[in-house]
């Protein structure tokens, strides 16, 4: 869709609050789109309300309430999703974890994902609607120190890949993407990460980050949003992200 089109549109984004959604909330409300901006944390809701105006409007729940997804569909009716919410997984070798830290991000990513999805095939969204889905670069290389949060964000990918498969059979027009992220020490999560899996190379940090390029930053995932968001073209079923931008996988 055009970007006329695009500033006209309302958008969903969970995991609003902080890091990537932050960062794809603040491009999405920038150009124009009014963003319904989903987290557990009313604070960092509320700091994103004061900086971006009323172009943003926070709502403080969980997104991997099975509830949620057709209550905010019906009441906003988007154009886009952006399935984004994520815990941040423990870091620690696999005998160091327990089940309940090795699933963790099956509870809450892969179950926001799965009902979200599953919401915009049955209620359904409007043709020409767009569901873009926070895989990670994890669910292609493995991430061994984080428990189940690899597979998860495979799974992840198949869900969205699954999706796309019923929406072109059904006739619903409804575009599903995954986008998968390289590792970044720009948000919480990734600092953590790049911080352990340095330690456990036995390298600082800054020799870790110069193994592992440039830096993906929350401005480069939100322009990256926005081009998805804007750009029905852009249909394959998953996108690597890095600096260098989309590319399809």
């Amino acid at each position: 869709m055009s970007t006329a089109h695009t500033a006209e549109t309302t958008a969903i984004v969970t995991g609003a609050g902080r890091g990537f959604g932050r960062g794809i909330a603040t491009a999405l409300v920038e150009a124009g789109v009014r963003v319904i901006g989903v987290a557990r944390c009313a604070e960092g809701l509320e700091e994103l309300r004061v900086e971006l105006g009323d172009g943003f409007v926070p709502v403080v729940a969980d997104a991997a309430d099975p509830s949620l997804p057709d209550r905010l569909i019906h009441a906003y009716r988007p154009r886009t999703l952006v399935l984004n919410a994520g815990v941040n997984p423990v870091l620690a070798p696999l005998h160091e974890h327990t089940w309940d830290t090795f699933r963790d991000a099956w509870e809450t990513d892969v179950k926001q994902v799965f009902h979200w999805v599953r919401s915009a095939l049955r209620h359904p969204l409007p043709p020409g609607s767009s569901v873009l889905s926070l895989s990670s670069g994890a669910a292609v290389n493995g991430s061994y120190l984080t428990g189940g949060y690899a597979g998860a964000k495979a799974t992840i990918r198949f869900i969205s890949a699954y999706a796309a498969d019923e929406s072109a059979r059904g006739g619903l027009g409804i575009r599903f993407v995954s986008v998968l992220p390289k590792l970044t020490p720009a948000t919480d999560l990734g600092a953590g990460a790049v911080a352990a899996y340095a330690a456990r190379r036995g390298v600082d940090v800054p020799t870790f980050l110069a193994d592992l390029g440039a830096t993906l930053t929350e401005e480069q995932v939100g322009t990256a949003f926005l081009e998805l968001a804007e750009k029905s073209e852009l249909d394959r079923p998953a996108y690597l992200l890095t600096t260098d931008g989309l590319r399809a996988l």
